[in-house]
């Protein structure tokens, strides 16, 4: 094959193919040089509107900046993001959290800086918003003394507290406690029924919606007065099913507790059950007074 014959070219085409590459050429170069942007001027209402939206920038910038509002609190509760807001660097929040976890509480301004040693300056700022509960002996917290600057205790009045048996409290004695609405006093006795009754006052965490402060107060008004008589599951002969009935087991975890029966044998205690795949240890005190190990 000859391919001199593809190369061969007449005089017109010849001519054609030269015009298209100056064509290519000024094409090209019309768009790297030529200003493309539109020279139309805005409209009349187009003005309007951008005159209106420089008044807007201004007036944002001479507005003043909204601030976090404080209202009093326990500091006992402060949590990473309120005290991120009140100016708490992470370690200070760290000191007061890993004291918390010890099962102590800070009773007095004077405690608070020792725990946490924020500086004056910034104690001197949230303390006024300081409110401790009623348990704490030393009720005066003296801002004049501590900080001599005039500053007055946030006090509340001290009221005798009776109280009653949870296991026969009503929705009505549960909406007394502050915190706690129509919904939430709903699930407290709804979460009674299923067990038939607390058989501790720890149960009551597993009502979804109480904060720290609602426990704290409920366990404080409230008590194990009526001890339910609890039907015992037979740990140890209880089919799938069966377990199940007890609020705590679900099919995963009732399918892993006979599953760990039939390859290890009978569970004899509570160390037993802690070593069963997926097993709430956090509430195996709990889910013990509901089973019969022999």
């Amino acid at each position: 094959m000859d391919f001199k014959e593809y190369f061969k070219y007449t005089r017109d085409q010849r001519i054609a193919l030269l015009l298209l590459i100056a064509l290519m050429v000024v094409v090209q170069l019309i768009y790297s040089f030529a200003d493309f942007t539109s020279t139309a001027k805005p409209s009349k209402e187009e003005n309007e509107w951008l005159a209106l939206q420089s008044e807007i920038d201004s007036l944002k910038s001479i507005m003043p900046k909204s601030g976090y509002k404080m209202y009093p609190f326990n500091p006992n509760f402060i949590t990473d993001f309120r005290g991120y807001k009140l100016g708490m660097s992470v370690a200070e929040i760290d000191r007061l959290l890993e004291y918390r976890k010890t099962g102590k509480f800070v009773n007095s301004v004077e405690e608070f800086q020792k725990i946490t040693k924020v500086s004056n300056e910034l104690l001197e700022k949230i303390a006024p918003y300081f409110k401790f509960p009623d348990w704490v002996k030393n009720k005066k917290n003296n801002y004049e003394t501590y900080f001599k600057s005039g500053y007055k205790p946030y006090e509340k009045e001290v009221k005798k507290i009776i109280v009653q048996d949870i296991n026969s409290a009503t929705k009505e004695d549960f909406m007394k406690i502050f915190g706690i609405g129509d919904a939430i006093s709903e699930r407290i006795v709804k979460q009674r029924e299923i067990f038939g009754g607390f058989i501790s006052m720890e149960q009551l965490q597993d009502v979804w919606g109480l904060s720290p402060e609602v426990l704290y107060e409920l366990n404080k008004n409230f008590k194990i007065g009526t001890t339910p008589v609890v039907s015992k599951i037979e740990i140890n002969n209880a089919s799938t099913k069966e377990l199940m009935k007890l609020p705590y087991f679900r099919y995963a975890l009732a399918r892993e507790i006979v599953t760990y029966r039939s390859m290890n044998g009978a569970i004899k205690s509570i160390e037993d059950l802690i070593k069963i795949k997926g097993f709430p240890v956090e509430k195996v005190k709990i889910i013990a007074l509901y089973l019969d190990f022999k």
